[in-house]
Parts: structure tokens; C-alpha cells; sequence
């Protein structure tokens, strides 16, 4: 088993070699694509099913719609595309045709579409030319609705789970009788990442607005939460954004009010994706490998029997079985690894590499002093715990994990915050410390711009509880009302 790379030597290789040691995702033979592979599915698994549990405790059901997209719905709504445009993958022809010289196979000349189709880089508009055909009146409202599916947005340069030209993600799109009621599902929907990322991913955020030019395209706003991973970096990991009227203009998307005339539906749409698997990886593992928060954890604990022959294996086996048996009813995940082809110490590595949370052995001795010996994950941490009471110990000890985990990601982020009010001190600290910068902007474009080409740091959000106060953009010098968060970003 190859060691890691430390993060303070190369923090992209480090990540980059554990997502491959660790059984997460593999690279593809499709450029730009990965394999998540059976653990690392896993993982998102559990993402999915908690997520998908919130969406439907707020009335949300989901449904699916086609991978193909007409190239002329693309098109309806002007910012939508060009948004797009440079990422999207375009079906031409649909046949193939042994080639007449014989060099293998070739498209079929005559197998050309009519239509182009576009392998959906977002549904917005495919949905919304569907829900044409859903709504009629203010009886038909609101539609609440969620497709769990693939996307495809056109990458060369690519990371595991960050960055790769297909990925997985859930994309929510709403339909609402008033501007108030989108804007509400707008904030509710971000709501609810935030507590999903913070209470079962134990990774904080920031919630917040992002700037005009930051902003989803299509949307008159986006909402969205800032993580900090170890690296000082930022990481957008869920947005949710409140479209207006613009895609019912562009599919002509009207209802019946119960007075007054027909009038245009108003939209959201929301999403999180598989860019969750590398927020998770960054923001708690460390150089020797995963460190997962146990909601989130496939195998929550691991028993591993130490012993010197079949006999002492059979003994020390049905003393695990039963502290497994314990732990199955307390609702935890266990794995009872007698595999006798590996040592002891190599599965010790392993399961660590892999971020299982809890670790229990027990050799000889522990046997006859009716004893294991607990290690966690978190903290390494060992202690000897009677085998009576094992059970116990490490159920208990999966939400003081949890806590944690938490609390050090926050701590971290606390420490790497900082209040900025002059350009050199600004550009010192991007440089020498990382993390959030609360600092004044003038509020236009070019100064955000300007900045974001001087330093790769870009405005995250505006964040929700920032408060209006007096002061001088940290560029320009220009007046501003407040402070916004920067940071360099993945």
C-alpha cells in the first residue's frame, strides 16, 4: 500500500492519490469521465438517500426527463445558452456504418438528425417545455419536483468528483403561482443543503447571494453555500436559484389565477451533485487518508481478530460476532474481517485509508482479560474497553465523532476568516493564509473582475447575515455598504 502524499507537500496530488487509493472513483477511458467505484458509490449513496428524504419531507417528488435536449430549446432563453454553449455535447447523427475502406466504423452519412440534440448539461429547458403542457390554472400549482440523473457539461481538464465531464447530481425545478412563493422555495431549498452539509457531510457553510456575474444562467438570483476546505480554498456546494418569469416567457408557460388574467408561472430550480464526494474528502481526511463523519460512513465500525491459529481465530470470532450482533441493533454498520490472507497491520491501514470510524481488535490477551481495544478514526485515539460494554462505547461514540468533526471544521474556518480593509493586506493574506476574506467591493463588475485577474480570488457570496455598514472597497477605494466573501475557489 503506496503512502500518501502529505498535504503540505502537494495538496492536489494528495487528494488525487487518495481518491484512487481509498476505492472512491478511478478515471475512465472516456477522456474527462471517471468510474465511482463500489465504496465510493457508496458514500454517494447515503448523500442521495438523506437528500432525497429532505426533498420529500418538503413536499417534493421526483420524476425524470430525457438525456437529449433539441438544440431549438436551447435557445429560447437567451443568458440560458450562452451559459452553455461552450459546455454542451451535440448529438448529430444516430447510426453507424462499417467504413467502405475497411478502417472499423464510421458515422452513416445518411444517419443525420433533423434536429441536433443536446446531451443535457441542466434540464430547465426540457422541463419547462413539459410543464407547458402540465399547467393550466392556479389548481395546477404548485409542481414541486426533483430528477436524480447524469449531466454533461464539457470538460478536458478534469479532477475526480470536482471536475469531470459527466457527473451525478439531483437538479430540483419548481413551478409557483407568485414571485413570493418562488422566493421562498428558493431560500428553503438552500436551507436545506446547508443543514444537510453541516449536520450529516459535519462540513459548515456560508449562505449567501451570489453576484450578477456569478450567477446561474438564466436566474435573477442564486443562492448558495461556501464551504472551506484544508487548503484555504472555497468550494460552491449546492446552489438554488429563482428564475423569475424568464423560462415561462421563453416556453410561453401561463396559467389561470383565481382572478385576473392569464399570467406568466414563476420558477426555481436547485441542485447538489457529486462535487459533494470531493467537498467531504477535503474539507476532514488526512495524510493517511479518509476521515468520514459516521452518518455518512458505509461501514461504521470494523472488528479484526488477532490470533495465531484456527483455534484462537474460531474464539476470538465468536466474541466479535456478538459485539457485531450488538452494534447491527443499535443501527450501525459492522464488518467482522477474518479474511486470514492479510495481516493484521495491513487491514489496520486499510480500514484507515478508507476513513471507517471505529476500529476494534482483539488479540490473546484481550481474550483472556475480556477486553478490545477501540481506535478511532478521528483522533486515533486507543483505549482498552470491557468487552460487556463495547457495544455501548462505540455507538456512543459515532456522535461524539460526528461532533467532532464539526466543530474542527469550524474552528479551522474561524481561524481562516479574515477582515480585510486595504489592498496589500488583502493580497497578503490570499497569499500567505487563504481562506474567506470579508472584505468591502464597490459593487460593479469590473472591479470584481479586476480583482479576480490581479489574484484568482473571486466574490463566493454575499452572505446572509452580512450587515450594512460604511466603508471603502478594498480596490477601488470607492464607497460600499458592505462586506462580501472572497476567496480562491475550486
Amino acid at each position: 500500500m503506496a503512502k500518501l502524499t502529505s498535504r503540505s507537500d502537494d495538496y492536489s496530488k494528495w487528494y488525487n492519490e487518495l481518491v484512487v487509493q481509498a476505492d472512491l472513483a478511478q478515471h475512465s477511458d472516456v477522456k474527462g469521465c471517471m468510474v465511482i467505484k463500489p465504496y465510493g458509490f457508496a458514500i454517494w449513496e447515503k448523500m442521495r438517500d438523506v437528500l432525497d428524504g429532505m426533498f420529500k419531507e418538503t413536499g417534493h417528488q421526483n420524476a425524470y426527463f430525457p438525456l437529449f435536449i433539441p438544440k431549438s430549446y436551447m435557445s429560447k432563453e437567451a443568458a440560458h445558452v450562452e451559459g452553455f454553449a461552450k459546455e454542451c455535447a451535440v448529438v448529430t447523427h444516430y447510426r453507424l456504418m462499417n467504413d467502405p475502406n475497411g478502417k472499423g466504423v464510421v458515422v452513416d452519412p445518411d444517419a443525420r438528425l433533423e434536429e441536433e440534440l443536446i446531451v443535457r448539461p441542466t434540464s430547465e429547458t426540457i422541463i419547462w417545455n413539459t410543464y407547458k403542457n402540465w399547467i393550466q390554472s392556479y389548481r395546477d400549482l404548485p409542481i414541486l419536483v426533483n430528477q436524480w440523473a447524469n449531466v454533461v457539461r464539457w470538460e478536458m481538464r478534469t479532477r475526480l468528483f470536482l471536475r469531470t465531464a459527466e457527473f451525478l447530481w439531483q437538479e430540483g425545478h419548481t413551478a409557483h403561482a407568485t414571485k413570493e412563493e418562488a422566493v421562498a422555495e428558493t431560500e428553503q431549498m438552500l436551507r436545506v443543503y446547508a443543514d444537510f452539509a453541516e449536520n450529516w457531510m459535519a462540513m459548515p457553510v456560508v449562505k449567501g447571494v451570489k453576484t450578477e456575474s456569478e450567477r446561474f444562467a438564466g436566474a435573477e438570483d442564486t443562492h448558495c453555500i461556501e464551504a472551506l476546505m484544508q487548503d484555504g480554498k472555497a468550494l460552491q456546494a449546492g446552489t438554488s436559484h429563482f428564475l423569475g418569469q424568464n423560462f415561462a416567457k421563453a416556453f410561453d408557460v401561463k396559467f389561470q389565477p383565481k382572478e385576473g388574467k392569464m399570467d406568466y408561472v414563476w420558477a426555481t430550480s436547485w441542485g447538489v451533485s457529486t462535487r459533494l464526494m470531493g467537498a467531504l474528502i477535503m474539507t476532514h481526511s488526512d495524510d493517511k487518508g479518509l476521515v468520514l463523519p459516521p452518518k455518512l460512513a458505509p461501514i461504521h465500525a470494523v472488528f479484526v481478530p488477532i490470533y495465531k491459529g484456527d483455534e484462537q481465530l474460531a474464539q476470538i470470532r465468536e466474541k466479535g460476532e456478538a459485539i457485531c450482533a450488538d452494534l447491527r441493533k443499535a443501527g450501525l454498520t459492522v464488518k467482522l474481517d477474518d479474511d486470514d490472507s492479510k495481516r493484521s497491520g495491513w487491514k489496520f491501514a486499510e480500514y484507515e485509508l478508507k476513513g471507517v470510524p471505529v476500529r476494534i481488535a482483539m488479540g490473546p490477551r484481550d481474550m483472556e482479560n475480556g477486553t478490545v481495544e477501540i481506535a478511532r478514526r478521528d483522533t486515533g485515539e486507543k483505549e482498552l474497553v470491557p468487552l460487556d460494554k463495547a457495544a455501548a462505547h462505540v455507538a456512543a461514540l459515532m456522535d461524539e465523532i460526528q461532533d467532532k468533526l464539526v466543530n474542527k471544521a469550524r474552528t479551522y474556518r474561524a481561524n481562516h476568516t479574515t477582515k480585510v480593509d486595504d489592498w496589500d493586506t488583502f493580497k497578503d493574506v490570499l497569499e500567505n493564509k487563504g481562506g474567506f476574506i470579508e472584505a468591502h467591493w464597490d459593487g460593479t463588475p469590473e472591479t470584481e473582475d479586476k480583482i479576480k485577474n490581479e489574484t484568482k480570488a473571486t466574490i463566493r457570496c454575499i452572505p446572509y447575515d452580512s450587515i450594512e455598514e460604511q466603508g471603502k472597497c478594498v480596490y477601488t477605494g470607492n464607497p460600499s455598504r458592505r462586506r462580501v466573501l472572497f476567496a480562491k475557489a475550486y
